[in-house]
Formats: C-alpha cells, structure tokens, sequence
C-alpha cells in the first residue's frame, strides 16, 4: 500500500457564522450553494492549497455539529436557518455533508488534535 503524504494548514474560528463567512467570500460569482462538512465533532471545510497535486489542505473549522442538508446564510445578518429548497438569489446555500467515513478529514483531525492538545 502506498502511503501519500498530506500537509494541513488549520484555521479556527469562533462559531459555523464565521466559518460561513468565510465560504461565501471565497466562492466563485454566481455559485449560491457551497459544501459544507459537518464529521467528528467539526464543522469544516477542506480548500486544496495544491490543486495540482492535492496534498496540502486548509482546514478552516469549528467545533460542532451541524443538522439540517440545506442552510440558507444571510450574510448581512450573519445568520443562518435549514430550509427545503434553495430559492433566493441573495442568500448563500450550504449543503451539509455528514460522510461516515473521509479520509482526508480524518488525517487532518489526527494532526489538529495532535497540535492542540
């Protein structure tokens, strides 16, 4: 088995409004759903720093939980609340992920507990 080294920056911020932020300032014009992770006690999201090679990530997060599949984010307001459908245009959509297992994840939570504690 090949082993593939993995580099993680980390980010942490003070609740998922934040984290939300940060998303919606990032993201593509026009791109009104983003992915957001909600995995092992962390709400996050994994930006490729190497797109090229995919082996260094930012991690930007916060510890939670998320529920819901759809939120939609005011930004204005910086609140957010689960809906059914995506219908605004001027509201940012984040698709919650709950994957029962990721391994990039699980890699980075391995290294972020390990500088943290």
């Amino acid at each position: 088995m090949k082993t593939k080294f993995m580099d993680f920056e980390f980010e942490e911020f003070e609740s998922p409004e934040d984290i939300f932020t940060v998303m919606a300032t990032m993201a593509p014009p026009m791109k009104s759903i983003l992915p957001i992770n909600s995995y092992k006690g962390y709400i996050f999201s994994m930006i490729p720093l190497t797109p090229a090679s995919g082996n260094s990530y930012l991690m930007i997060y916060t510890k939670g939980k998320l529920d819901g599949k759809l939120l939609e984010f005011d930004m204005n307001l910086k609140k957010f609340k689960m809906v059914d459908t995506a219908e605004r245009s001027d509201k940012i959509y984040f698709v919650v992920l709950t994957p029962k297992s990721n391994t990039i994840a699980d890699g980075a939570i391995k290294t972020l507990e390990k500088i943290t504690t």
